[in-house]
């Protein structure tokens, strides 16, 4: 165990854990999306969890802790490149959060009220991709404009029977998730296996039911 400080608090982890993980499990909230306890080498790819360490802001989840770490979550800096990054996810999401499955439960209502910002934050042009649906799997129906591209799903998917079935596809602000290996005998744990749906974020992963509509 080692002794570190964050926001001029003292507390005891193990050595090598993960600051996003340190933090988050003493109280200490720091917005996150891509994050997921127990992953061996974070993407870092939200750019969301900043942490100020020897006046540098740094990702906290590419930070190991060891001892007499000493790290802020609140300065300036912090906050405003968190509210940059957020107002940005913001600009390509299709908020409309009382038809959405994630609604009250969301990471960016959550971050937005932490932040003190709206989710219709001004000055940056709407940019929502088409199809607004995409119904291509025969379990899943994915959402774009609600996606984060947090890669949370990508990751449960290679992991859980090693045989993942999702991956980023297209560049830029066109990136989305795409599925591969579509027929139903391909994919015979798909059904009843739910981690993309339940480790979602924001409710860009829903199961299709019987009759065709998603939940």
């Amino acid at each position: 165990m080692v002794k570190i400080i964050v926001d001029q608090k003292e507390i005891e982890v193990p050595e090598g854990t993960v600051l996003l993980e340190a933090c988050l499990s003493h109280g200490i909230y720091v917005p996150n999306l891509c994050y997921l306890e127990g992953m061996g080498h974070p993407d870092a790819s939200c750019r969301l969890c900043f942490v100020e360490i020897d006046g540098k802001p740094v990702p906290a989840c590419t930070v190991r802790v060891s001892e007499g770490l000493a790290a802020q979550t609140d300065t300036p800096s912090v906050r405003r490149l968190q509210k940059s990054a957020l107002r940005l996810l913001l600009s390509v999401h299709d908020v409309d959060c009382a038809h959405c499955p994630a609604n009250k439960k969301c990471a960016l209502q959550n971050m937005a009220k932490f932040l003190g910002m709206g989710l219709k934050p001004k000055g940056l042009e709407p940019y929502l991709k088409e199809p607004r649906r995409v119904e291509d799997h025969p379990f899943i129906t994915y959402h774009p404009n609600r996606c984060v591209l947090c890669g949370r799903c990508v990751r449960v998917c290679r992991t859980k029977d090693g045989r993942p079935q999702m991956i980023f596809a297209k560049r830029g602000f066109d990136t989305v998730i795409s599925f591969y290996g579509m027929d139903r005998q391909a994919m015979p744990t798909c059904e009843d296996c739910r981690s993309c749906v339940e480790v979602c974020p924001v409710g860009a992963i829903t199961l299709k039911s019987d009759s065709g509509t998603t939940r």
